[in-house]
């Protein structure tokens, strides 16, 4: 079935007809009692809540997370936000969808970035800790992993190749604040390339991400210890005081306890590269927020894991100063034109703000 509606084509009356991938599928009770199918429907423009009112235990018994399907249905504007209502869903069979249509990847190529990785390792002062990485990059299945791995299974950097362009952005990053704040360039570009290198591991492969058994009984963290630990020995004389700091950087990139990790930075080189991780994946995921969110205007609505809604408008560019008719001339035009009733101004941020806490 070739698939000609994408997610970030629909909007609010649309109706539709296409195949979706199926990231999420639950029965549901609503507030009369009756029973619904809660949806989260993909492709690789995006995602989209939906809803199917009826036979939600009889398609939940058919359909489960992972599978490809074909939907037909309305959207609909729920909340300041687009949702599918759900008519018919039918799986798919192998060889009725293309692949490549639901698979979000990243915009710059991986070999370039793989590349640009290598020759930044190439340029590191420390011969130690440049032999360890270029061993560790060079490994037949890391490297092919890496070129292919999310760096999450939802939030930052959550897309094909995702992992390696999150780690070179970091390691780009390390290179110029490195010397910026004058620390030890090669601890912290190690930091960058190895801090989620073992996401390969806990994270699997192919459109539908979710944690390996690895990942939920040990995590990328101590992977990650266990990967220095055995390419360090593959290399003679690897100072053990060396392998130690690598070690403590990966061990507290979280930077808090609270955030799961076990130490926090004690080190400069481990402080930066706990902050280089934050400030990327956090930029990652305002990037993202305004490319995919399909709440209508130009605000986003509640995104819980940065605690805020987002402008997704450009800001406002003046390279030339204004002419004072002119602006006058745009208040008033936009005063004919935007006039809004109070209550639904209040309507609007309220629907916005509803999840809204301040601690």
């Amino acid at each position: 079935m070739k698939k000609t509606q994408f997610i970030s084509m629909l909007g609010a009356k649309d109706e539709v007809e296409s195949s979706f991938l199926v990231k999420y599928i639950a029965v549901a009770t609503g507030k009369d009692g009756k029973s619904y199918l809660n949806l989260i429907l993909t492709d690789n423009s995006g995602e989209i809540e939906s809803r199917k009112w009826q036979e939600a235990e009889m398609v939940a018994g058919k359909i489960k997370a992972g599978d490809f399907v074909v939907v037909s249905g309305k959207v609909n504007a729920f909340q300041g936000r687009l949702q599918l209502i759900v008519d018919k869903v039918t799986k798919l069979n192998e060889g009725q969808y293309e692949p490549e249509d639901f698979i979000k990847k990243s915009n710059s190529a991986p070999e370039k970035m793989f590349d640009e990785l290598v020759s930044i390792v190439n340029s590191l002062e420390e011969i130690y800790i440049k032999d360890l990485l270029l061993l560790i990059l060079n490994e037949y299945e890391i490297k092919r992993r890496l070129m292919l791995w999310q760096a999450g299974k939802s939030i930052h950097h959550a897309y094909q190749s995702g992992l390696l362009e999150h780690i070179l952005s970091c390691t780009k990053l390390a290179n110029i604040l490195s010397v910026h704040y004058q620390v030890n360039r090669s601890y912290v570009v190690a930091g960058c390339i190895l801090h989620d290198l073992c996401k390969i591991y806990e994270l699997t492969e192919g459109p539908n991400v979710d944690y390996t058994e690895e990942g939920k009984l040990i995590g990328h963290l101590v992977k990650g210890l266990e990967v220095v630990d055995h390419y360090a020995q593959k290399i003679k004389n690897f100072p053990y005081q060396q392998k130690m700091h690598i070690k403590h950087i990966l061990l507290s990139h979280h930077g808090e306890y609270e955030y799961g990790s076990p130490k926090i930075p004690h080190t400069s080189e481990a402080y930066l590269v706990h902050l280089i991780d934050l400030m990327d994946s956090k930029m990652s995921s305002m990037d993202q927020v305004k490319k995919t969110d399909n709440s209508t205007g130009y605000w986003s609505g509640m995104i819980k894991h940065l605690d805020r809604v987002v402008y997704k408008n450009e800001l406002p560019s003046f390279t030339n100063y204004q002419d004072d008719n002119v602006e006058r001339s745009e208040k008033s035009e936009n005063a004919k034109t935007n006039k809004s009733d109070p209550k639904d101004l209040k309507q609007t941020l309220g629907s916005k703000l509803k999840d809204f806490k301040v601690d």
